[in-house]
């Protein structure tokens, strides 16, 4: 066996199951499960009826590169929501649909790190574990970049010691942040660029959750930061898309990653080999989403009432504030996670995760102790409901 799995952490829902063993919740109170990032608005109906319509092709094998009907849909939607009028994005060369980001993040690092000692990926921490799992099976160090309220929950690039960024071959952002909701800056995004340049790496943008926010405008893709920094075939970049938080059809597994034409010769390469094909029919159903923003716009006006309902609810007992984006909450609580969350879903049915078990810990300690993620993909009531029996947990109610 490959002696890098012995250096994967177990995943963050094996250890909740294991912390909620032997409680018994009240039989009265239904369960709310808020510790999964797992959408749960209902499909929109223009992706199933376009899926049904097609399920005829699946009598055929899908090729690795995908219908060019997809890349184009997908390339226009990152035109028409992230870049500037003159920008483009060439979808023969610098699109490529994946089954789901969850697979391209761990397949994109396997493709594209180097194994030779001392071989670094870094990566926020917390974070997305996948992140760091690729990383240990390609043979690389993570680096943990701590997102603290002191960051303003981005990861500091300047806390990296050169000799580090020197090492490194891949940095993995997150914007909006998973669990924080953080987004990054164009000047930010623009100086990891510079430092990409300088140190020779690569940069792998999560933007998973770039169409959930709550401002006015959509968080900055990294494909914006490059071409206007001039780097108009997005050299050294490459994002990452997905369907399951846009478009709340998780079980799809659709997506696509996006960037330096370059990287994505050598990826496509890769994933010949991978096996990882998109069924024609989930590929034209997915052309059909990325096409269109209205119902993006509706889901995304769900979570803002899930925000706006809840937060009223929970600031006056903890240390909580509206994120830039993603639908996460993340509160630091002032006592410890693990605990709170063991005996909230004694006392209420109630399921949460521990920011502990998000984060690493090292010589600054665990940046995810004394917090908990709160997944706000319930119904808005649900959410309301929730929020009503945490503080009834917390007041002794």
């Amino acid at each position: 066996m490959n002696p890098a799995l012995d250096q994967l952490r177990t995943y963050p829902f094996e250890r909740l199951a294991a912390l909620l063993a032997g409680n018994r919740p009240p039989a009265s109170l239904p369960h709310i499960g808020m510790s999964i990032g797992e959408p749960r608005h209902p499909p929109p109906r223009l992706v199933l009826d376009a899926l049904a319509a097609q399920l005829h092709r699946l009598g055929s094998y899908p090729a690795t590169r995908g219908l060019a009907a997809l890349r184009e849909s997908a390339a226009a939607m990152l035109q028409r929501r992230f870049l500037p009028p003159d920008a483009r994005v060439d979808a023969e060369t610098m699109v490529l649909p994946v089954n789901g980001t969850r697979e391209a993040l761990f397949s994109f690092v396997q493709a594209v790190v180097a194994p030779m000692p001392g071989a670094v990926v870094c990566m926020p921490n917390p974070c997305y574990q996948i992140y760091e799992g690729a990383a240990l099976l390609a043979g690389a160090q993570p680096w943990y970049l701590d997102t603290t309220a002191a960051t303003r929950f981005v990861p500091d690039l300047d806390a990296v010691p050169p000799a580090v960024w020197d090492r490194c071959q891949l940095l993995f952002l997150c914007s909006p942040g998973n669990p924080t909701g953080a987004a990054l800056s164009e000047a930010y995004l623009r100086h990891a660029l510079e430092l990409a340049e300088r140190h020779d790496f690569l940069i792998a943008a999560d933007e998973c959750y770039a169409e959930l926010y709550l401002g006015a405008t959509a968080p900055v893709s990294l494909l914006r930061a490059a071409w206007t920094a001039g780097h108009t075939r997005y050299q050294r970049c490459m994002v990452f898309h997905s369907l399951s938080k846009r478009s709340s059809v998780p079980g799809l597994r659709s997506g696509f990653v996006a960037g330096d034409p370059e990287v994505m010769n050598r990826y496509l390469l890769y994933r010949t080999y991978h096996g990882c094909a998109m069924p024609v029919p989930t590929q034209l159903a997915s052309a059909v989403a990325w096409a269109d923003d209205a119902h993006v716009a509706e889901n995304r006006e769900l979570y803002r009432q899930k925000f706006a309902a809840v937060l009223p609810l929970l600031q006056p007992l903890m240390n909580v504030a509206l994120p830039d984006g993603a639908f996460y909450l993340w509160p630091d609580l002032g006592r410890d996670d693990v605990e709170f969350t063991r005996a909230l879903h004694a006392a209420q049915n109630l399921t949460i995760l521990p920011g502990s078990y998000l984060a690493r810990a090292h010589d600054g300690g665990n940046p995810g102790q004394g917090r908990v993620r709160i997944s706000l993909v319930a119904s808005v009531d649900e959410c309301v409901s929730a929020a009503l029996r945490i503080r009834d947990f917390m007041t002794g109610n």
